[in-house]
């Protein structure tokens, strides 16, 4: 790890998967068991995120599943990676997470996109369009942080619970966009190279640039999503790694599904289509056993520069699941330790 980023710290993006022969319910409980396993690993904060319509992601209702996993532990941060601001009314969100916040304090955070996190089809039926749109995200993130301020005098509206509270913003993106709102705004960035790499370095540095302070934050924050699958061996990380490349196959060819199990040498039935589509997914991806994946970490840090990485990773078995981020874990204990040697 280089010497000037000795302690990244490493968190959880969990898309509560669905998987073949299992449901919704089976997917939201393994969701809780591993906040509990991340946070005695010690992951810094543990978030979900808003997908619609889609049948392997069990996190739709994102406030009302966080609400589960933040009564059935006791201090991991908690947080929505994201919510997809445009599908809401600013002020329902501001409830949402106020409620959590009064619930737990001081372990409640909220990401906001401006996608729908669906298709277009799926949007008009969140009815997205008696909301916001995409150009006035901005606004909406204003109008909500207003929400979590305490109430002023004359002021007509305001979120019960929610007003006061404060809670800690963060600006999600896969683009340039959602770069230049958060610098503007002042507040912490989250890109989402673990399944959109492409604007990654571009991204960081426009927000580095023109980051501007703000009563939340004095200085960028820049947090990195980096796909990863660890096992005891390459072989068999790569073998596990295949029920997320079949996942994004069916996804981005329109027949989405449960995450199917993990298939041998999946790798040699891709053809150049469908290479392409997993190379722009998972450029930046870590696949393998501890000493490739401390490697490809260390490598990852050193080009980007990021304050915090949001580990995430869709793994059919969930004991398996569960041992890639224990895996993660202790390479991630190794580096600061040889970090702290070399300082």
């Amino acid at each position: 790890m280089s010497d000037d980023h000795p302690m990244v710290p490493f968190s959880v993006l969990d898309l509560s998967p669905i998987t073949e022969g299992s449901d919704a319910g089976q997917a939201l409980h393994n969701s809780l068991d591993l906040a509990r396993h991340v946070e005695a690993l010690g992951y810094r904060r543990y978030w979900m995120a808003e997908h619609h319509n889609l049948p392997g992601i069990a996190s739709a209702a994102t406030a009302v599943a966080l609400a589960h996993v933040a009564a059935g532990t006791s201090n991991i941060r908690i947080g929505a990676g994201g919510i997809m601001l445009p599908n809401h009314a600013p002020l329902l969100i501001a409830e949402q997470f106020g409620t959590l916040a009064a619930l737990h304090p001081g372990r409640v955070e909220l990401g906001l996109g401006r996608a729908p996190g669906s298709d277009q089809v799926t949007a008009r039926a969140v009815r997205r369009a008696l909301f916001g749109t995409e150009e006035s995200f901005p606004q909406e993130v204003v109008e909500l942080m207003g929400y979590f301020q305490p109430v002023a005098p004359d002021q007509a509206v305001q979120a019960v619970p929610g007003a006061g509270l404060r809670v800690p913003l963060w600006i999600l993106g896969s683009s340039l966009y959602g770069a230049q709102v958060a610098a503007y705004l002042g507040l912490p960035f989250a890109f989402a190279s673990h399944f959109a790499p492409a604007m990654m370095m571009q991204a960081i540095v426009l927000y580095r640039e023109r980051f501007r302070p703000s009563e939340q934050l004095a200085a960028p924050n820049v947090m990195l999503g980096v796909t990863v699958v660890a096992a005891e061996s390459d072989d068999e990380a790569r073998f596990l790694f295949s029920s997320l490349q079949q996942s994004t196959l069916n996804n981005r060819i329109g027949r989405p599904g449960r995450v199917p199990p993990p298939v041998e040498n999946f790798d040699a039935r891709l053809d150049r289509q469908a290479r392409a589509i997993l190379h722009d997914a998972y450029a930046c991806a870590i696949v393998g056993g501890p000493e490739t994946v401390r490697r490809g970490f260390e490598d990852f840090i050193r080009r980007t520069h990021g304050d915090e990485l949001m580990v995430t990773a869709n793994i059919f078995d969930h004991t398996a699941r569960k041992r890639s981020f224990e895996i993660v874990a202790e390479v991630h204990g190794a580096m600061k330790g040889a970090a702290c040697g070399r300082s």
